[in-house]
């Protein structure tokens, strides 16, 4: 799996001297908030610190920099986000440029990794059509995503940012989860289907549960869940099927990983602030 540490780790080791340019300090409405980096080299660029006439900006001071060799030393720029530069935030940024050595390199790789441990998990049951376009979506996503498949083929030309699992006992992936997870079910078996939604509303601790399909296959779900499974209405309640919403009337796969990733992001980030909230009481 190519998490976002592993791309990071190719840039750093690119051979090539490169600049560490950096959100320093912001007042009022800004593309980034402080924190936010990019790196910069002659020839290419990793993470953003927003677009625009600012980023362009910073670019073009970090390889002034670059070009200056050894001697160049760190870089503030104190920017209005105005007319001035083409930019209508109406706040102001202080961006901070300086060269990468072997102990800001390493840092910026620990801050990376221990951001992915923190990261929420995703759960895609399904490698198939709608399965391949969600992965695809989610796969920039800051989130950890695992496609798990009950057949090897339907695996093929998953994205190397996304983990795969290849097993006869789907539901077992919904049990071992960390808390916090999101599951997505859309297998090529309804019969599955059920069974892993029902596993995986037993998580009272999920932050998103979601099926692909008809308001009919919700309701013939719904019926089963109770009369079989021995579900409750409660929990029936926190199914979000069909995944993406109906508002949008388009079932193509792109279409509907776009909408799905959205609502999804949006459930997690809901979900950690209500925990967050929660604890803080």
């Amino acid at each position: 799996m190519a998490m976002r540490s592993s791309s990071l780790r190719a840039f750093l080791h690119s051979g090539e001297r490169l600049a560490f340019v950096e959100v320093a300090r912001t007042r009022g409405s800004v593309p980034r908030d402080a924190g936010a980096y990019m790196l910069v080299s002659q020839t290419g660029m990793f993470g953003t610190i927003g677009g625009g006439q600012l980023e362009f900006m910073a670019i073009d001071k970090a390889r002034e920099m670059l070009a200056g060799g050894k001697a160049a030393a760190e870089l503030t720029l104190d920017v209005p986000l105005g007319p001035e530069i083409g930019q209508c935030c109406g706040g102001r940024v202080e961006i901070r440029i300086r060269p990468v050595d072997e102990s800001l390199a390493d840092e910026l790789l620990r801050d990376a990794q221990a951001e992915e441990a923190r990261m929420q998990h995703v759960y895609v049951f399904g490698g198939g059509h709608v399965g391949l376009a969600l992965a695809n979506a989610l796969a920039p996503m800051p989130l950890r995503t695992t496609v798990v498949e009950t057949r090897a083929k339907a695996l093929d030309g998953m994205p190397g940012a996304v983990a795969t699992v290849l097993t006869p006992v789907p539901e077992d992936a919904v049990r071992s989860a960390p808390a916090g997870s999101a599951f997505v079910v859309l297998t090529h078996d309804h019969a599955l289907d059920f069974l892993i939604v029902s596993e995986a509303l037993k998580r009272n601790d999920a932050a998103y549960v979601g099926m692909i399909g008809s308001k009919t296959k919700k309701a013939t779900f719904r019926s089963w869940y109770m009369k079989e499974a021995g579900g409750t209405e409660a929990d029936f309640a926190r199914l979000v099927s069909p995944i993406g919403g109906d508002i949008v009337k388009d079932k193509r796969p792109a279409v509907i990983a776009a909408l799905a990733t959205a609502e999804i992001m949006t459930a997690i980030t809901q979900f950690a602030h209500a925990r967050k909230k929660s604890a803080n009481i």
